[in-house]
């Protein structure tokens, strides 16, 4: 392969920075411009920087696997999971098990990580199978070890995997180049998924940057990634993302493309596009963003729009087809494309050029015309064993979701569903991250398999490292909830575990058990910073006199004690006698009448 492994030496790797850029973790913004970096000098040999741990980022927990038997080889396969280890006395809940993307850790970004797949794919190209697609396995009935790992990961049957691949309702991307890769698995019967968007500018933004921000994404929970680098160094960018991504990789080839000419849209031509494609496939891209369903004849369509084609590649397609009026070349040469994907496995996850990018555009002629169009290209590529999602919007209000979802089931033939939100709102700049959520969780509770995230830079700016997180955190809450929603199994364990140890004052385990454990802890030491405080039956909210639960549990004691069943009557007698506890010594629990006192006087 590649430049780049020649130059694999020693590390230098720098401490890992402890503020954002643009607006420090104290919330001061700083100056303009301060937020800006130059690309890197050698892309050949980054400095990169030392990413947060595993161990920092998730206190208590162990990166724990499952002994996975492949049938077919009998290769015994390392299934990631997160363990939470918990004080919990209850026989049972020591513990609980997570859902873990963070892949191997303590891996030097110049040596990247280990090659997971090597033989796997190593006995599949020895056989010499024509079309070495996971869809193609799943026709012929055959179990991949790519489908027995996920089925691990998310406790489901192989067989039901299989089944979900071969009829296209699910999608396992995974390049046969990209050796790194711990499958995972994209449909709407399995766990709802998200992407981390990343990739520099011609602004600003380095390889340094873009690598943190992978390992960022895959600590916080990303499953998939999007590299749409427009920048300098847009192979080398890639090629070190790809070494070091445990997670599918896609990426939007018309950007490289339009690189290579100098970004003259004039110059862009099939030929250019498909040299990108081959070039991307052999570095082992997981999965294409092309633009086919953007037609000649749907582009007056888009005229009467209040912000018109908001989609990059989309729009250039669109000027693509007005300069010579000619069809898209994308869905022109639509075949060619998916040989290309067979030959490597690479999935199409087929772009909605023309989603609305305003409340008022949603659910317009434009948008359903392409839509429409997508489903034709969806069947095509099947007929190729070629894996394959369909992109959506986009900004839609929360009563014109439902339509969306209903629309994509039944005109592209229950493909799974991967949308950019959508934002139910356009007022809040600085805070998409949120108004996008709300839709996310909306569209993944109706089905929608993976959600792209929305970082509070949406609109304003490239988002840096910590963008990537609060973008998926917000993005995972939406997923967690959609699993909720659609009563995906084992999902509830984890608010269950949470608000066990919440109700139980085990402050400890409740920090351990959050998503962001960091957050989490930081805001209650922000009030209550003192170890004792770790033990109370309080936080700042209510105070050691008004805490609900603290009381709760009064009255559930008090009802043990007088013999009371747990009916109306014990918290009505219950709630009579604390209250003439109350009465009586002015708070609830004597037992932090110091550390209570001591709050009180700071």
């Amino acid at each position: 392969m590649r430049k780049i492994e020649t130059s694999l030496a020693a590390a230098t790797i720098e401490a890992p920075k402890t503020t954002a850029e643009g607006i420090g973790a104290e919330g001061v913004i700083r100056p303009a411009g301060s937020g800006r970096s130059k690309p890197t000098k050698d892309p050949y040999n980054p400095d990169f920087i030392r990413p947060l741990t595993f161990e920092e980022a998730y206190p208590k927990c162990t990166k724990e696997y499952i002994p996975v038997t492949h049938e077919g080889t009998g290769e015994v396969m390392s299934v990631p999971f997160r363990r939470i280890h918990l004080a919990d006395t209850d026989p049972g809940c020591e513990h609980l098990d997570l859902y873990d993307t963070s892949g191997p850790q303590g891996v030097n970004p110049r040596e990247g990580l280990p090659k997971l797949r090597k033989s796997w794919v190593g006995r599949r190209e020895q056989k010499g199978d024509a079309t070495p697609t996971q869809m193609w396995y799943a026709k012929q009935g055959i179990v991949t070890e790519e489908m027995a790992y996920v089925a691990a990961r998310e406790g489901m049957d192989p067989q039901f995997v299989l089944s979900e691949v071969a009829r296209g309702r699910a999608i396992i991307p995974s390049n046969k180049r990209h050796l790194e890769l711990e499958p995972m698995i994209v449909g709407r019967n399995f766990k709802v998924k998200v992407n981390s968007n990343i990739g520099n500018s011609a602004v600003t933004s380095s390889i340094e940057e873009e690598v943190e921000k992978l390992q960022w994404s895959t600590l916080w929970g990303a499953d998939t990634l999007m590299d749409l680098s427009t920048g300098k160094h847009i192979h080398q960018t890639r090629e070190w993302i790809m070494r070091n991504a445990p997670i599918p990789v896609g990426t939007v080839p018309i950007y490289q493309a339009l690189e290579k000419v100098d970004g003259i849209v004039e110059n862009l031509t099939w030929e250019v596009f498909r040299e990108t494609l081959i070039e991307q496939a052999e570095q082992g891209v997981d999965y294409f963003t092309i633009h086919a369903g953007v037609l000649l004849r749907y582009i007056p369509m888009t005229a009467s729009r209040m912000t018109g084609i908001v989609s990059r590649g989309g729009s250039i397609h669109a000027k693509l087809c007005l300069l010579d009026h000619k069809e898209n070349f994308a869905y022109e040469h639509w075949d060619d494309i998916l040989d290309i994907c067979a030959k490597y496995d690479i999935s199409l996850s087929i772009g909605d050029g023309l989603r609305p990018g305003s409340i008022k555009d949603a659910n317009d002629e434009a948008q359903f015309a392409e839509l429409l169009t997508q489903g034709e290209l969806t069947r095509r590529a099947w007929e190729k064993n070629v894996q394959v999602m369909n992109e959506g919007p986009g900004h839609v209000p929360l009563h014109k979701i439902p339509e969306n979802m209903r629309n994509q089931l039944d005109w592209c033939s229950e493909a799974p569903f991967y949308t950019l939100g959508p934002l139910t709102t356009d007022v809040a700049p600085g805070y998409d991250h949120i108004t996008s959520a709300i839709g996310a969780a909306t569209i993944g509770s109706l089905g929608t398999a993976l959600l792209c995230y929305v970082t509070p830079k949406e609109h304003l700016g490239l988002p840096n490292r910590d963008d990537v997180k609060a973008g998926l955190i917000a993005y995972r809450i939406a997923a967690h909830a959609a699993d909720l929603a659609k009563q995906h199994p084992r999902a509830q364990e984890w608010d269950d575990a949470l608000s066990k140890s919440r109700f139980e004052f085990r402050w400890e385990d409740q920090f351990n058990l959050a998503m962001d454990p960091i957050t989490a802890r930081a805001y209650h030491d922000e009030t209550i910073d003192s170890d004792a405080g770790k033990n109370a039956h309080f936080c700042s909210m209510c105070g050691p006199k008004f805490c609900s639960m603290k009381i709760t549990e009064d009255v559930r004691a008090y009802a043990r004690e007088h013999g009371y069943g747990v009916d109306e009557k014990v918290f009505e007698v219950g709630m009579e006698n604390m209250s003439k506890e109350f009465a009586k010594v002015g708070q609830v629990y004597t037992e932090e009448t110091e550390l209570a006192n001591k709050l009180g006087k700071e």
